[in-house]
């Protein structure tokens, strides 16, 4: 069952290096279409951060999506590791494929569509499935018995 616990974060990680590779022609396909190059950023250094209000906001989109998945996921890959060391149940391993599931859509959403309302919705529901999976390794590791443990 360890194996099926980690292939959610596994897939999680693979969809977040898709998004990190779609910024490359949403951005540079942008930059490519602008006819006054000098409303560009003429600066050592130029950040992501500094093509916001230069660019289209859908060129953008991807990025700040590239940004949600490395900030809240990292907790899922630490609540992943947690259940796969300790024994995942099989509702661990669904919770954690609704979680990646739930973050697939949402990255689709804001990517494509973006509007808030679907993309909150989606947000709290994949929060709620990491929420519950939270607990659970909680559970898990301080309600284990040690008596269990390999001498």
């Amino acid at each position: 069952m360890q194996a099926q616990m980690l292939a959610p974060a596994a897939v999680l990680v693979v969809w977040t290096l898709i998004v990190l590779l779609w910024i490359i022609p949403a951005r540079f396909g942008a930059v490519a279409k602008i006819t006054d190059k000098s409303v560009l950023p003429n600066k050592t250094g130029v950040r992501g951060n500094d093509l916001e209000g230069v660019l289209p906001d859908k060129a953008n989109w991807p990025a700040h999506n590239y940004t949600h998945l490395v900030e809240q996921p990292t907790l899922f890959y630490v609540t992943v590791v947690i259940l796969a060391l300790t024994g995942p149940a099989a509702l661990d391993v669904t919770l954690a494929w609704a979680y990646v599931a739930l973050r697939v859509v949402h990255s689709l959403w804001q990517n494509l569509v973006n509007t808030i309302p679907v993309r909150f919705l989606l947000f709290i529901t994949s929060s709620i499935a990491l929420i519950v999976l939270a607990i659970r390794a909680v559970m898990a590791t301080l309600l284990a018995d040690p008596s269990a443990l390999p001498a």
